[in-house]
Formats: structure tokens, C-alpha cells, sequence
């Protein structure tokens, strides 16, 4: 929906409802929970894969981002594998949850990052239990991940997330938000599906998922794409394949 403005008409108790939005307007009711859960003290904020790449340009500057809203004050520490521009710490979100303590300090998180990271991880389950343990009590994590996308190596690429694959992998975390986001450049569309104002759980929420994103080609269509291919190398991945992201918010019960 552009200009993110939720879908017209009241839904009905117990109707599913698709909710137009976008990630600008979902990130400000991010940093608007984090305030809720902060008060007045600082919030620390921890970015997982934080690295600055020239290819990444129009990534989000989280730094800038909480420095922005929460000023001077917040504490924001950038995690990579690597070193270089915007990290802080270098350590794997894979490794030991004492070697990770032991580089990011005993004091926890009120908000961790992790958008378009997971994908690049070798055991992201590992990654999922090692952000959870990073969060104090009531801290937030919101993670974003690919679901459809090009492969894109960076240093590698390994996986692809359902909404629910997400919820899985971090279940010790209570979803307060979860939407369908797109890849364009200057394109900030997003998606929520919703029950009664809460995000949607039920896997019986596939199906609407499944009409609103699965992109069906008949059969003829589909194998003369796939014969060109062979002949005129068409760029797959971008005409047969758009990129589409799955995000979670999640709060730390305990």
C-alpha cells in the first residue's frame, strides 16, 4: 500500500486482515517499544553483522538511527565477523556464548539487530539462541531475513526464511510484530497480517500469504523462460526471481 497507510475498513473480531505498512513506519514503532521498555535510561543497542560494504549503500545506518532518536546517550555496539567500517566488536553471532559474553561484556541488550545476516550464517540456530541470551528481560530483537532473494555471497550464502521459519528459530521470544517487506531500491512497501491487531501465528495464515506473494507462471510461460535462459543468459535472478524479506520483532519474556 503506498504511503504505508493501513488497509481501509474495520475488520471483524476474529477476521485475518492484510495491513498495508512500510519498514520506515514499522522501525519508528520499533524504537517507539524500545523507549516504552527503556524510559528515561539509555537504551544499549547491539548490531549483528554491522559491517559497512560499498555494495550496501542503501542499507539503513542503525547507528545513526538510534543516535537519531535516542541521542548521544545510547550505547550502540556493531558486531561482525570482520573487521572494519561500523564494527566495534569482531566475533561470530554463531560462536560460544562465553567467547561472545566475553568480547560484548556482562551487561545485556535492550535491542539487537540481525536484518540480512542469518542468511549468510553457518548454523543460524546457533545464531537465534545466541541473540536471545544476549537480551535482558523485556529487550527486543528484530531480525530480518530473506525469504526470496538472489544469491548473493557475502561471505556466503547458505539459507531462505519463512515467517514461521523465523518464529521457530527464535522461540524463546514473544512476536509482537511481523511483516513482508520488498527489495526495491526506493520502494518502502511492507506487509502485516493480522488477527485482531496482533500479529498473525497460525499456520493457517499460509494461504493468504500464499495469494498475496506466490508468483505463478503456466507452464508454457515457464519453460520458454527457462529455454531463453539457456540461450540469451537473461538475468534469472532478477526477472524470475524478486527479492522478499521476512521481519520479526520479538520481546525477551524471561
Amino acid at each position: 500500500m503506498p504511503g504505508g497507510n493501513d488497509t481501509p475498513g474495520e475488520a471483524r473480531p476474529g477476521e485475518l486482515r492484510v495491513v498495508g505498512t512500510s519498514v520506515t513506519r514499522e522501525i519508528d514503532q520499533l524504537f517507539d517499544r524500545l523507549a516504552q521498555s527503556t524510559g528515561r535510561r539509555a537504551p544499549r543497542v547491539l548490531q549483528v553483522g554491522s559491517r559497512t560494504l560499498v555494495s550496501e549503500r542503501n542499507v539503513r545506518n542503525w547507528r545513526s538511527l538510534v543516535a537519531r532518536r535516542f541521542g548521544a546517550k545510547a550505547r550502540f555496539v556493531g558486531l561482525d565477523i570482520a573487521e572494519g567500517s561500523n564494527v566495534d566488536c569482531v566475533a561470530d553471532i554463531c560462536g560460544d556464548p562465553r567467547m561472545l559474553k566475553a568480547k560484548l561484556g556482562e551487561e545485556p541488550f535492550d535491542l539487537v539487530l540481525c536484518c540480512h545476516v542469518l542468511e549468510h550464517t553457518r548454523h543460524p540456530a546457533r545464531a537465534a539462541r545466541n541473540i536471545e541470551r544476549a537480551l535482558r528481560p523485556g529487550g527486543l530483537a528484530y531480525v530480518a531475513a530473506a525469504w526470496s532473494q538472489a544469491f548473493h555471497a557475502t561471505p556466503d550464502d547458505y539459507w531462505r526464511f519463512s515467517a514461521r521459519g523465523l518464529m521457530l528459530l527464535f522461540g524463546r521470544l514473544e512476536i509482537q510484530s511481523s511483516f513482508y517487506s520488498g527489495g526495491d531500491v526506493g520502494l518502502d512497501v511492507a506487509y502485516r497480517i493480522e488477527r485482531d491487531g496482533r500479529p498473525e501465528l497460525d499456520a493457517r495464515a499460509g494461504a493468504v500469504e500464499q495469494g498475496l506473494f506466490q508468483l505463478v507462471l503456466d507452464h508454457e510461460d515457464n519453460r520458454g523462460m527457462l529455454a531463453r535462459q539457456a540461450t540469451e543468459r537473461l538475468p534469472v535472478s532478477r526477472t524470475y526471481l524478486p527479492s522478499l524479506f521476512v521481519n520479526l520483532v520479538g520481546r525477551r519474556l524471561r
